[in-house]
C-alpha cells in the first residue's frame, strides 16, 4: 500500500548539538565539529547548539556546567564556525525546548523510549534510581531538532538510534494531530571520515571524555609535545608492518583507528595512507601522525585558548546565537500551540 502522506515541504536545515561534560577531544573533532564546519561553508542553513539542558540529567554543579558550556561554545568558534553564517547558542535560552519536549512526551510511547539503548548504558543495573530526565533524554533530542523543523542531524552510529526515534515521533505528531506534513522527518548525516575515532588504548572502544586514561584520548587543549607523546604510545598490535591494502587492516582495530585519523586530518583517502606507509613500521608511520595532527589541531588549540580567555565574548556570541534561535523556534511553536488547541489567553 503507497503512503500518500504529504511530505514536508519546507527548507532544508540541519541541527546538532553537543553536551557539556568536559574537555573535548579529537573524536569530537574529527567526529562532529569538523562536520559542522564543512556543512557550514557548503552553504546549509545551520544551527549549533551546546545542549546543556541534557547536561543535567546527571548531577552538575552550577558552576562546572556554566564552565563547561561556555568550553563547548569556545570550541565551535575556534574550530571554524562563524556566527554570522551559523547558529550558536545554549539549548536553555529557547523556551521551545522545554515546552516541545512535553508535548512529545505526550506523543511518543513508553515502548518507543524503552527500546533505546543508551539509556540502559547509562543508567546500568540501577535504572530504578535514574533520573526521569535520563529515561526521556531522546525525546528532547527530538524537540532539539523539530522546534527549528531541522531536515538534516549530522550524527555518530551511536546516536542514529535517537534519530529514529524523532523521525517516529515526528510522524505520529502530523498523524495524531491531523497536520500532514507539518515536522518533517529528519535524515542521518553520518558519512564522511572520521565518523568514529576509537581509544588510542583500545581500537574496539569509542574515544572517550569519561575514559579514566589520559593517554586514550588527544585532546583539543593538548600541547604539540602531549600528542606527540600520546601517538608513541598509541596501541598497535604484534602483527608487523604497516598494511599496504585496505584489507589488511581488518582484525586490526588500533591499527585501522590510527589510519582513519591520518586520513582525515590529512584529506588522503586510506588507500593513499597505506600506499605511502605500507611495508613500513610503526617507527615510520607513528611520527607521520604526530606531524600531522599538530599541525592541523595546533592553530585549533591556540585559537581555543584564546577565546576562553574572554568569557564575556563568548556570552555575548551565546546570546546573539539564542536570539536567532528563539526567532525561528517561536512561530513554529506558536504553530505547535494552533494545532493541539492549546489556550493561549
Amino acid at each position: 500500500m503507497t503512503d500518500t502522506t504529504p511530505a514536508y515541504t519546507g527548507p532544508e536545515r540541519v541541527f546538532s548539538g553537543i553536551q557539556p561534560t568536559g574537555n573535548l577531544h579529537l573524536g569530537n573533532y574529527l567526529g562532529a565539529l569538523k562536520k559542522f564546519v564543512d556543512l557550514q561553508e557548503a552553504g546549509h542553513d545551520c544551527i549549533f547548539s551546546v545542549v546543556n539542558m541534557h547536561a543535567i540529567t546527571l548531577p552538575v554543579g552550577r558552576e562546572a556546567l556554566l564552565d563547561q558550556t561556555r568550553q563547548i561554545a569556545a570550541a565551535f568558534l575556534a574550530c571554524g564556525i562563524d556566527p554570522d553564517k551559523s547558529i550558536i547558542f545554549a539549548q536553555s535560552a529557547v523556551p521551545a525546548h522545554a515546552e516541545l519536549a512535553w508535548v512529545f512526551n505526550c506523543v511518543a510511547r513508553m515502548g518507543w523510549v524503552e527500546r533505546m539503548t543508551q539509556f540502559k548504558d547509562k543508567a546500568g543495573k540501577d535504572s530504578e534510581r535514574a533520573s526521569v530526565g535520563l529515561f526521556t533524554y531522546p525525546v528532547l533530542q527530538a524537540a532539539d531538532i523539530l522546534a527549528y523543523k531541522a531536515t538534516h542531524v549530522p550524527v555518530g552510529e551511536d546516536q542514529k538510534q535517537h534519530l529514529e526515534l524523532s523521525r517516529d515521533i515526528a510522524d505520529r505528531f502530523n498523524r495524531e494531530y491531523d497536520a500532514p506534513g507539518f515536522f518533517p522527518l529528519p535524515e542521518p548525516m553520518i558519512k564522511g571520515p572520521g565518523a568514529r575515532i576509537m581509544s588510542l588504548k583500545d581500537g574496539t572502544k569509542k574515544m572517550s571524555k569519561s575514559d579514566p586514561s589520559d593517554l586514550s584520548r588527544i585532546n583539543l587543549v593538548d600541547t604539540s609535545d602531549e600528542i606527540s607523546k600520546k601517538i608513541k604510545k598509541a596501541k598497535t598490535d604484534l602483527e608487523g608492518d604497516m598494511p599496504s591494502e585496505v584489507e589488511g587492516l581488518k582484525g586490526r582495530p588500533e591499527v585501522e583507528n590510527l589510519v582513519g585519523i591520518y586520513s582525515a586530518l590529512s584529506g588522503e583517502s586510506v588507500e593513499a595512507v597505506l600506499r605511502q606507509f605500507g611495508g613500513q613500521g610503526f617507527g615510520v608511520f607513528k611520527p607521520a601522525l604526530a606531524d600531522v595532527t599538530v599541525a592541523h589541531l595546533a592553530p585549533i588549540t591556540a585559537r581555543y585558548r584564546e577565546i576562553l580567555a574572554d568569557p564575556a565574548g563568548i556570552d555575548r556570541a551565546l546570546a546573539k546565537g539564542a536570539e536567532k534561535a528563539r526567532a525561528i523556534a517561536a512561530p513554529i511553536m506558536d504553530e505547535v500551540r494552533d494545532i493541539i488547541g492549546f489556550w493561549r489567553g
